[in-house]
């Protein structure tokens, strides 16, 4: 079991900082509700599955293989924040309404293709992997030594990268209810404009170091 706990750890470790899918995840909360909040979540949780089985199985190489495609896959991600922002600033602009204490419309995702999306955006950072390799190579030697041992760590992992983006969708469907619609719409309308200005970041970072 200790390998469980360990990927409890490690699981909330790579969950908790706070970032840009939980800025998403909190403002899809504000917006839509717990259910596709619920999705967003789950799409990020099971990148870090992906990543951390990935890890357990191969680590080190997984993570030197994916390092000559870095660049190209910061690039993706930066345009891929961007856009959302923009698009997230596009649906809030198509659905104001003249009073502002109306509730808004829908944007027309279905929750799966809320997850797919959270899937994939989350997919997009490889420093996930090497995050959970280190901390693989960096564990008491037989840690995971078993098949037994690497799917506790793993389970660990995604159990709790579940748990806390739950939570997070909680913390955004409860806004949901409780705040008034003009206030959900500012809340919207910062979350999109961080989003991309952590996409921007990204871009300025790339040429900076070019």
């Amino acid at each position: 079991m200790t390998a469980f706990w360990e990927g409890v750890l490690a699981g909330y470790g790579i969950a908790i900082p706070v970032g840009v899918i939980a800025i998403l995840i909190v403002e899809i909360g504000l917006r839509r509700g717990f259910l596709s909040a619920f999705m967003a979540g789950a799409g990020a949780a099971s990148a870090d599955l992906i990543y951390a089985t990935l890890a357990a199985v191969a680590g080190e190489a997984v993570s030197g293989a994916l390092a000559p495609y870095a660049l190209i896959l910061r690039i993706a991600s930066a345009g891929v924040l961007i856009g959302l922002g923009g698009y997230g600033l596009w649906q809030l602009w198509r659905n104001r309404q003249p009073t502002g204490d109306e509730p808004k419309p829908s944007d027309g995702r279905s929750p799966s293709a809320i997850y797919l999306q959270f899937l994939g955006l989350t997919l997009l950072n490889p420093l996930t992997v090497a995050y959970f390799g280190a901390l693989i190579l960096g564990s008491e030697p037989g840690l995971l030594a078993t098949a037994v041992d690497r799917t506790a760590f793993i389970l660990g992992a995604a159990l709790s990268s579940l748990s806390w983006q739950s939570f997070i969708a909680g913390v955004g469907a409860v806004a949901n209810r409780r705040l008034s619609p003009r206030f959900q719409v500012y809340a919207s309308l910062l979350g999109n404009l961080v989003v991309i200005a952590l996409g921007l970041r990204i871009g300025v970072q790339i040429v900076m170091a070019g």
